[in-house]
């Protein structure tokens, strides 16, 4: 089978990017390597989505994320879109970047570690999950689990803007995903259903809202027997969610530094990096280098034109289905 012909992103009145808009390997369906059968799915999905009302987020970039997520078809990718629009409504989820103020951060993060720090050797953002450290009877003395929430979305509408274009900047190429690490130490099978709640959430979030933001997701300090279940599961997988996953023991600073350079790993990880006031706080990344960052779109001036209400058009739920497996594997961040 030949490899898909290479293009340029669909042009349209949306695609408004300073940004690299190809991607680095010639995958099928990813920005410059689309097939013109794909190039006319995206416009099949914009039209239509335009016939409902909507008149956001309908940029090639986006539309081909959810077409991938939903393997190039175009009603289920159609009904994710709608959804997502409708969780984005009723969330708030334009507003939050902005006026979202996460005051108790510090506190939280004693109790439940979540960052983005850096850049692994692909140029993409690193998140770190430290999920041996959660005890939500703590967190919830501090915050409750509808903050928690909103700083999530908050971080992921970040991750999409100024981060992901900020590092596609320096990088020369388009990053859509993030490298993640999630340290397992402490977790124990004991503790783990009382965080199921919170994490279960975030990760639905994570799957229907935001999808193929997953580039490599590395479980490291994996507890006796968790490869053995992982195992199990991956064969329920989508092959290629499965050739994402690392699960790794308490040996992974060999393969996470080849990954991830050592100066931008945090030294509690095998690395050599030690910002002030510690990495877990610091936002570190091209996102905070003047010669890279630009003003995100969500913090300029709004030229006053608002979403439409969509035409009454209710998304069937199968369209769940393709996306489950990846669900398990998406970091909840």
């Amino acid at each position: 089978m030949s490899a898909p012909e290479e293009t340029q992103p669909v042009q349209s009145k949306y695609d408004d990017y300073d940004f690299p808009t190809t991607a680095p390997e010639a995958q099928s369906g990813h920005p410059g390597h689309t097939t013109p059968e794909q190039d006319q799915k995206v416009e099949q999905l914009r039209t239509e989505l335009e016939q409902l009302g909507y008149t956001e987020r309908l940029d090639t970039l986006t539309l081909l994320r959810f077409l991938r997520a939903r393997k190039f078809d175009v009603a289920l990718s159609k009904a994710m879109f709608v959804e997502s629009e409708k969780w984005r409504k009723e969330f708030g989820t334009d507003e939050l970047p902005g006026t979202f103020d996460y005051k108790e951060k510090a506190q939280v993060f004693a109790y439940y570690p979540q960052y983005y720090h850096k850049t692994d050797k692909d140029g993409r953002p690193v998140y770190i999950e430290k999920l041996g450290k959660i005890d939500l009877n703590q967190m919830y003395k501090i915050t409750t689990a509808e903050r928690m929430l909103q700083n999530l979305v908050t971080e992921y509408e970040k991750l999409a803007d100024p981060r992901l274009p900020a590092c596609s900047r320096k990088a020369g190429k388009l990053l859509e995903t993030c490298c993640t690490i999630m340290d397992l130490k402490g977790v124990g099978i004991t503790s783990v259903p009382s965080v199921y709640g919170y994490v279960r959430q975030a990760s639905a979030i994570s799957q229907n809202y935001y999808p193929e933001r997953l580039g490599k997701l590395y479980l490291i300090n994996a507890p006796w027997g968790f490869s053995t279940v992982f195992n199990v599961v991956k064969g329920f997988l989508d092959p290629v969610t499965v050739d994402k996953i690392h699960v790794l023991g308490s040996g992974y600073k060999k393969e996470l530094l080849d990954q991830v350079p050592a100066e931008n790993l945090p030294s509690e990880f095998g690395g050599t990096c030690q910002c002030d006031g510690g990495c877990e706080l610091s936002d570190m990344g091209p996102w905070q280098e003047a010669e890279w960052a630009k003003t995100p779109k969500w913090a300029l001036p709004k030229e006053g034109q608002k979403q439409e209400e969509p035409k009454n058009e209710e998304p069937k739920n199968e369209e769940q289905n393709d996306g489950k497996a990846e669900e398990a594997a998406q970091p909840t961040a």
